[in-house]
């Protein structure tokens, strides 16, 4: 009779409540974190895009003595859509802890993984307060711009959780080719670009803030689109040589990478009709979605050159 086999693996730890519960609620909390990350980009360009940025003279209150707009005969809907962006804001905030809560406890997971389980809550309270300075200075375009980065920063690190709460904590292993590696950071990098120089585009134009703040960036809003399209242009071409290299690669990469050519077909089609019907304010409101989705797409596309055991 042969011996059994012996294996010096470990044994998996033993499943306890709290760790049941935090497998259940993992994915819907840290997706609801990623989906409201993106809603606040909406909600925040409907304020910018109204004209609603000082619908609320003060902050954190609404008007001196009170936290809410107060509707009367000579209210107008701008204080309303800015407390409505407040309180998607603090429905953000109460996302952020419950991914503090299933992230940062979970301590089969690497430290590194519960410490991105802060970023929420940081970028959250980080916005707050830059949205404060917004309004106390007025609608600057540079803060309001500041404002939107941050955003699509918390979106991409929202989208990273996501992505890390379905792998395991093992080294990183490839599974495209040297050249796709070197080209992948180089790809985030262009994303960056691009977002930086779609926020200067707006800064510049009609949509640079408030409709009674005169406050623009003193650059011709034509040439930055230009600029700002080439820089496009020049992701298109990066994101096109990935997709030749990783053609025989993965399903799962190549699903993704036509995910991201939809995103890119759509936000540039967008981005043309804006700028050839001056502008309306639904057209740039979808553009700002665009952005917020094709930054995590690139997020999640680039995750998905390597596994983790």
């Amino acid at each position: 009779m042969s011996s059994p086999e012996v294996t010096d693996a470990p044994a998996p730890p033993p499943t306890t409540g709290a760790s049941t519960w935090r497998d259940r609620f993992t994915t819907p909390v840290l997706v609801a974190n990623l989906v409201g990350q993106i809603g606040i980009v909406v909600t925040g360009g409907a304020v910018r895009l109204t004209g609603s940025g000082l619908g609320c003279s003060t902050w954190p209150q609404c008007e001196p003595g009170q936290f809410t707009p107060v509707f009367h005969e000579a209210a107008t809907y701008h204080p309303f859509v800015e407390f409505g962006n407040r309180t998607l804001t603090g429905v953000l905030g109460v996302l952020a802890l419950a991914t503090l809560l299933v992230v940062v406890t979970d301590t089969r997971r690497s430290r590194a993984y519960r410490w991105l389980g802060s970023a929420p809550l940081v970028g959250v309270a980080a916005q707050a307060l830059i949205g404060g300075v917004i309004v106390l200075l007025h609608l600057h375009p540079a803060w309001v711009s500041l404002h939107f980065l941050v955003s699509m920063l918390l979106v991409v690190t929202s989208t990273l959780l996501v992505h890390r709460s379905q792998e395991g904590d093992g080294t990183p292993v490839p599974v495209v080719g040297a050249t796709a590696l070197r080209l992948a950071p180089v790809l985030a990098v262009l994303m960056g670009v691009v977002l930086v120089l779609g926020a200067i585009t707006t800064g510049a134009g009609p949509h640079s803030g408030d409709s009674e703040v005169g406050y623009r960036f003193d650059v011709d809003p034509y040439l930055m689109a230009r600029v700002h399209a080439v820089s496009v242009w020049v992701f298109i071409a990066v994101l096109a040589a990935l997709l030749w290299l990783n053609r025989r690669g993965p399903a799962v990469l190549r699903r993704r990478g036509w995910v991201m050519v939809a995103l890119v077909a759509v936000q540039g089609v967008i981005g043309y009709v804006q700028v050839a019907t001056d502008l309306p304010i639904l057209m740039v409101l979808l553009h700002m979605l665009g952005a917020a989705l094709l930054a995590g797409g690139t997020t999640r596309y680039l995750l998905t050159f390597r596994t983790r055991a």
